[in-house]
């Protein structure tokens, strides 16, 4: 539940944040009557999210055998690279929502109103088509995909108030303290991409596996289908590994790929800084 309840509001948010600064400059400009192109770039940004889910579905449906865990190992490591430079931009990039709304004041301002629904539209739909690739990861990487749904679902509802407050000014929120820490919880989410994505390669074939336990820490199943609540399946262990990758019986290559992630990207962010 916590883990898609992170990566949604997340996604969400940075959605919410766009759509409000765009509604807040038409208010401003006393250009309300221009609202239906901001509405249509957010129905239509959303229909086109939704079917590029059941597209990936259909895609991802029709493999099987070796070819699914290949196109799983690919999704993950695809996955693993759009995250991970969003996450760079935005360490890099510490005036976001100054520059987003120098962006949207421009286009409003010279009434470039197909540019406004352009801005919203893909703002949207690159957001649904990364929420489908992490989240479809995630579906993998546990096993409960009600609760997943669920916190998936507040996360939604969450982010869209959370804008809605940002910028009608009736409540403070940091946005650079949150972005900080999701930051850091979606750099450990994407290493745990990386490790499983080589797992389902290494599975394929395509990845040596070399030593397939390094160590086993996963408490013993005594119950088959039944899993003690640290094991990385069970009820405290899937939320580390949905969270952080955590992984109880990991490959030699697996540990190696997941910790040179981590430091490269910690790396990068302290060069930065």
């Amino acid at each position: 539940m916590i883990p898609g309840f992170v990566i949604v509001f997340r996604e969400t948010l940075e959605a919410a944040l766009i759509v409000g600064i765009v509604f807040s400059y038409l208010d401003r400009l006393n250009a309300r009557d221009k609202f239906k192109q901001v509405w249509a770039g957010i129905g239509f940004g959303i229909l086109a999210s939704i079917l590029s889910a059941v597209l990936f579905q259909v895609i991802a449906g029709g493999f099987s055998g070796q070819a699914e865990k290949i196109f799983e190992g690919v999704t993950f490591l695809i996955g693993a690279v759009l995250l991970t430079t969003f996450i760079l931009w935005m360490i890099k990039e510490e005036k976001y929502v100054t520059n987003l709304q120098k962006k949207v004041e421009t286009r409003v301002n010279s009434n470039q109103m197909l540019g406004i629904f352009l801005i919203v539209f893909i703002s949207i739909l690159r957001e649904g088509i990364e929420t489908v690739i992490f989240f479809q990861s995630l579906t993998k990487l546990q096993n409960n995909a009600v609760l997943n749904w669920f916190g998936a679902i507040i996360g939604a509802g969450l982010a869209v108030l959370a804008g809605i407050l940002i910028y009608k000014g009736e409540k403070r929120f940091s946005l650079k303290k949150f972005f900080f820490v999701t930051n850091i919880i979606l750099i450990m989410f994407a290493g745990g991409m990386v490790a499983y994505g080589i797992h389902e390669l290494q599975e394929a074939g395509v990845v040596p596996v070399v030593v397939e336990h390094l160590y086993n820490i996963n408490p013993p199943v005594i119950i088959e289908g039944i899993y003690p609540v640290l094991h990385d399946k069970g009820a405290i262990g899937s939320i580390f590994k949905g969270l952080f990758g955590y992984n109880g019986n990991p490959s030699l290559i697996e540990l190696i790929c997941y910790w040179m992630y981590l430091s490269a990207v910690v790396a990068i962010w302290r060069f930065w800084k």
